[in-house]
């Protein structure tokens, strides 16, 4: 049986923005192609400052593309991108980093023939620096495994273990946006678990954190916000408690 609707319904994106807080980073009419193919049409969206914003949907709906788009990792047909107050819509992607928007992409990219600690030692590069004892104090903090496995190749460590250094190397950047994508992909539930109780220890601490995933119930539980992108165009909008309740969501997502 489906769970009843929320009193407040999830809205058509945009359609509140005059009730949100200035935004960290907000999107108009983001429109990007692959090749001759729209991959995302027009969409808009806005990350309140603080918080955790969820961008989810099925696997080929565009959030990818969407999070590159954003990296500048992608070029932008049309739209903009304004992120504290300035617009980053045509800067290159380490132009977009030096402002302090860091993403953990997909697949994890670590470098698998350097160890641990020179992984993170990257992640610190562009503050001129291979990181402070607090930096890596910080990490280990959040994930204890990598302090074991400091000085081990990284190739070596687990799948799970591999997602907690791609994060850990983007923390040691400083960054003041956090991009995540699919940070879930092809993880043990416990393991998923531990993550996602990571990213909310990483937020609590004031950090701004976009959630890319398909593991919708999870990445809806702890945004604040979330959005649902359906074939490369904005669906939904509203908390993430209105869309883990609302019947389009529990019917395509969550099998309710």
């Amino acid at each position: 049986m489906s769970a009843p609707a929320p009193a407040v319904h999830a809205t058509p994106a945009g359609a509140d923005a005059a009730q949100r807080p200035a935004a960290a980073l907000e999107v108009r009419g983001l429109t990007v192609h692959y090749g001759h193919i729209e991959a995302v049409r027009g969409i808009d969206m806005a990350l309140e400052p603080g918080g955790i914003t969820a961008l989810v949907g099925a696997n080929g709906a565009g959030k990818s593309t969407t999070l590159l788009a954003l990296s500048g990792l992608l070029p932008k047909v049309s739209g903009s991108v304004i992120f504290e107050g300035e617009d980053i819509t045509r800067l290159a992607p380490h132009q977009i980093v030096a402002r302090g928007i860091v993403q953990v992409p997909e697949g994890r990219a670590i470098l698998t023939t350097m160890t641990v600690r020179e992984n993170l030692e990257l992640g610190a590069y562009r503050r001129g620096n291979s990181g402070t004892p607090k930096d890596f104090d910080y990490v280990f903090a959040l994930f204890p495994r990598l302090k074991e496995r400091l000085d081990g190749v990284a190739g070596n460590l687990s799948g799970g273990e591999q997602q907690m250094l791609a994060i850990a190397r983007a923390l040691m950047a400083k960054p003041r946006l956090l991009l995540l994508d699919e940070p879930s992909m092809g993880l043990a539930p416990i393991v998923v678990q531990e993550i996602f109780r990571a990213l909310r220890s990483i937020n609590a601490d004031g950090l701004t954190l976009f959630l890319v995933e398909q593991n919708v119930r999870q990445a809806l539980k702890i945004a604040q916000r979330g959005y649902v992108l359906e074939n490369g165009s904005m669906a939904l909008s509203g908390s993430g408690k209105e869309l883990l309740n609302h019947p389009r969501v529990l019917q395509a997502y969550l099998g309710v």
